[in-house]
């Protein structure tokens, strides 16, 4: 999918909404426990529900990969039944690997190759080489961890090294190594004030924003500082939309949730 595509794609829902598939079975509804594979089912329902509402889906690898080979058939399986819309919903791999080059390579095998992810998250930490590999893939995409959302992000983030703090640092260079129809980077809606300068180091490239919901980012503070002309945005919201409801009404719950989140975006599109 271009960066052209993403953006049709944006404009026929009226939505920059990205589900997050963080799949956890103790959370899931107690009535999924009697199906063969508890999360493909939820997981299954969770797109059903949201499919018109949302233009990505991002599946975090830990969820999966914390329950053995029986998690990454399910892995295998939601990401199948995804592919049957193929051009109506971008996936994103959130995997956050980042290794030397060789490994680096396998990695992009496994997400691209394998699994059929359309993106993958990749942390810039140990440099070029070990980004590259995932750029060698024509049509897909890499999202590089720019200023996270997470409480611990203030740590190394905000570092400063002439004149400019360390995640600007990794904006900047990583902009030399790809262009904006390939490049993406993962921006945490926990720091709102970040993305009017953020925009600026980077105006054209697409921003993948978690925090909204549940961590106390505000849609509309990104919306206003982070939107550029071709939307840039894809808003991740996870619990508050896959745990809007514990019983068996869970997919219309998190139909509505994702619902409240695309009304809340049209304006901006």
């Amino acid at each position: 999918m271009t960066r052209h595509e993403l953006f049709q794609l944006i404009q026929q829902k009226q939505s920059f909404l990205c589900v997050g598939l963080d799949t956890d079975i103790e959370l899931i509804p107690p009535h999924l426990l009697d199906y063969e594979d508890p999360i493909y089912e939820f997981n299954k329902a969770i797109i059903d529900a949201t499919i018109d509402l949302a233009v990505a889906y991002k599946p975090n690898l830990a969820f999966y990969e914390s329950k053995g080979v029986a998690g990454w058939k399910s892995l295998e399986k939601t990401m199948k039944y995804l592919q049957q819309w193929e051009g109506k919903v971008f996936t994103i791999a959130d995997a956050k690997r980042g290794d030397i080059g060789n490994t680096s390579k396998m990695y992009a095998k496994t997400f691209f190759d394998h699994l059929g992810f359309d993106s993958v998250t990749v942390a810039p930490y140990m440099g070029e080489d070990s980004v590259s590999p995932f750029l060698d893939y024509y049509g897909k995409w890499v999202i590089v961890l720019g200023l996270t959302s997470n409480k611990g992000s203030t740590d190394f983030q905000f570092l400063e090294s002439e004149g400019k703090m360390l995640h600007e640092h990794v904006i900047l260079k990583t902009q030399q190594w790809a262009n904006p129809d390939q490049l993406m980077f993962v921006i945490g809606a926990t720091h709102p004030e970040a993305f009017h300068r953020i925009r600026k180091l980077a105006p054209d490239n697409f921003y993948l924003v978690p925090g909204v919901g549940a961590q106390g980012g505000d849609l509309d503070a990104v919306a206003e500082n982070g939107c550029n002309d071709h939307c840039g945005l894809l808003i991740n919201s996870t619990r508050q939309i896959i745990y809007a409801s514990k019983g068996k009404d869970f997919a219309e719950a998190a139909r509505q949730a994702a619902l409240q989140n695309q009304t809340a975006m049209k304006k901006y599109i």
